[in-house]
């Protein structure tokens, strides 16, 4: 994929939350809110502890069985014409350890200062690495 808008980058970066919808090897979907980091090519959010185990969390399973996800970033305000969506489709791989592990929870750390409080490890846990194949992009034009 060729390099994005400078201004769609920032605005993918600058987000809070996002969506990302997997769908499992039957085409059942799974629509989840995310936090998650930007680093200009590829997106990534962290499994953090969860009372299950991460492996046994529907979003992984459904990476497992079918890669291709979706994820939707967008900002809603009462005065429309500020209204903006980017959806992002590509490829998810599931990251547990490694120079781009380590270097997701970095990006995680950095703008979720929460993240802090929830012991992130940089040696090894689960990650979802989504690079984009394909960007849609809206915004409100009068």
């Amino acid at each position: 994929m060729s390099a994005l808008p400078a201004e769609v980058s920032a605005f993918i970066a600058g987000a809070r939350l996002g969506r990302l919808a997997t769908a499992d090897g039957t085409g059942q979907p799974l629509v989840v809110p995310i936090c998650y980091a930007w680093d200009g090519e590829a997106l990534v959010t962290a499994i953090d502890s969860k009372p299950k185990r991460a492996g046994d969390l529907k979003r992984v399973r459904n990476i497992r069985e079918n890669p291709r996800v979706s994820v939707v970033i967008d900002h809603y305000d009462e005065d429309w014409q500020r209204l903006r969506w980017v959806i992002i489709q590509g490829l998810a791989e599931l990251i547990t350890a490694g120079r781009d592990f380590a270097a997701g929870i970095d990006l995680l750390l950095s703008k979720y200062p929460q993240y802090r409080h929830l012991g992130l490890s940089r040696e090894r846990g689960t990650m979802i690495k989504i690079r984009p194949g394909k960007v849609l992009q809206w915004r409100y034009a009068s």
